[in-house]
């Protein structure tokens, strides 16, 4: 059944029937650590049980119990064009038609590595991988084989996947659920990881003086969507390039998540600030299994077979995620929804930041294209030291009062929410009127 429209009461209009996700999950946690597959789902950050879901249409997800939400995770992400784009899913059934893998090249792999190369400043050759995971891991390999260093630079609260030597102060579940490094890393992997603090000029360059010529790379989000929505300084980005250029080290941009989303082009674009390497994911792959990690040519001649450094998978250039990613950049060029996508954002932080001040809530809303978060905190984060002093009691009180309104987002303070191009004005309104109501509990309740 749909979800209700929101009243002009301040409680939810009736509580949504969950019983079989509940049911689901419970046998879920008999089979899967946790009962999921990755902790950012798992709830771990709001309380409750997570909502099992059935599928996906434009805007909207429909869980198991027939409640449907408005979206605003988008697969954390990959759903730029919102769920079950005809264009998309016509590209992959015609491409599940001719097989789901080969073992072997296939053309499909030519067109996506062509459409990247021409939209993203920095990558001249790429190479395609299953996640962004390893994506970010075989960057670090190849920059560590190109400059014959070892030692790296990564900023707290940056989460570059489950990669060993970056799991260190990472952002994402790692940081929802207070464990910002892992057991079973050996301590030999991380002692070359130095971690910085974001958006801190100076510490940057007192790690490059005190260890000048040692640094094979320095990797970060070029705008954070894992300790929630952080936004770069234009100081800091500039002396990145420049330190990194002076040092020979390679900068690596990890936009898994900025990439043809902030921009076409990316958070490289947008900034105008072309880094050595890149990583990508989620939207090239249209929500396929996909990553892909690119550079200047003499970088990327260092990957095997043409070069020492070794990388490959088995799946890596699968013909059903690359026409799932064709289909996908395709409608990107063709319908330019970046206009719109950052107006509806830009419209729907004023509108939640009125909402916060009007029911007295400290508050902060950054938000870059269609990237957002609303941090119950009153002060600018700029890093990870600021961003863990935000009151995350009364973030879960507001995503459960949201959800219970029909609207899903993120289950963590220290996540972005995506905005899609099949959100309308009218969803607008009725995400205003449910975060009006539901921010009057949270004000109550505090």
């Amino acid at each position: 059944m749909p979800a209700a429209s929101p009243s002009s009461s301040s409680q939810p209009a009736h509580r949504l029937n969950h019983a079989r996700s509940e049911a689901v999950f419970a046998a879920a946690r008999e089979l899967i650590p946790g009962g999921v597959n990755s902790p950012a789902r798992a709830f771990g950050g709001v309380g409750g049980t997570p909502i099992v879901m059935d599928r996906g249409e434009g805007p909207y997800l429909y869980d198991i119990d027939g409640n449907r939400y408005l979206d605003y995770i988008g697969s954390w992400g990959p759903h730029i064009l919102g769920h079950r784009h005809p264009r998309v899913t016509a590209a992959i059934h015609a491409a599940v038609d001719r097989g789901t893998s080969f073992g072997a090249p296939c053309e499909a792999e030519n067109e996506l590595a062509r459409m990247v190369v021409d939209a993203v400043p920095s990558i001249e050759m790429v190479r395609m991988t299953n996640s962004g995971t390893e994506a970010t891991m075989s960057a670090i390999r190849v920059a560590r084989g190109y400059t014959k260093r070892d030692r790296l630079i990564k900023f707290a609260g940056c989460y570059h996947g489950h990669v060993d030597s970056l799991l260190v102060s990472a952002g994402s579940g790692a940081l929802t659920h207070g464990v910002p490094s892992s057991p079973g890393i050996p301590a030999s992997v991380t002692a070359h990881t130095t971690v910085l603090e974001y958006n801190d000029c100076q510490a940057l360059e007192e790690a490059f003086r005190s260890s000048p010529g040692e640094y094979a790379a320095v990797i970060l989000e070029p705008v954070v969507g894992n300790m929630g929505l952080v936004i770069p300084s234009r100081e800091f980005l500039n002396t990145l390039r420049n330190l990194c250029t002076e040092h020979g080290t390679v900068l690596i941009f990890d936009e898994v998540m900025t990439g043809f989303r902030l921009s076409y082009g990316g958070a490289q674009e947008l900034f105008g600030i072309t880094p050595d390497m890149t990583t990508l994911g989620k939207i090239i792959g249209g929500g396929m299994p996909v990553g892909a990690y690119g550079g200047r040519a003499e970088i990327m001649k260092q990957v095997s077979p043409v070069g020492p450094v070794y990388q490959a998978g088995t799946l890596s250039g699968n013909p059903v995620a690359m026409a799932s990613g064709i289909a996908t950049l395709t409608a990107l060029q063709e319908e330019n929804p970046y206009p719109r996508l950052t107006d509806y954002t830009d419209r729907l932080a004023q509108g939640l930041s009125k909402l916060a001040t009007k029911h007295g809530l400290p508050h902060t809303c950054p938000h870059v294209g269609s990237m957002i978060t609303l941090f119950f905190n009153p002060e600018i984060v700029t890093g990870y030291e600021v961003a863990k002093h935000s009151d995350t009691k009364r973030f879960a009180r507001f995503f459960h009062g949201m959800l219970e309104r029909g609207l899903y987002l993120a289950c963590s303070q220290y996540e972005a929410h995506f905005v899609s191009a099949a959100l309308t004005e009218e969803h607008l309104v009725q995400t205003l009127a449910a975060a009006d109501e539901a921010l009057a509990d949270v004000a109550r309740i505090a």
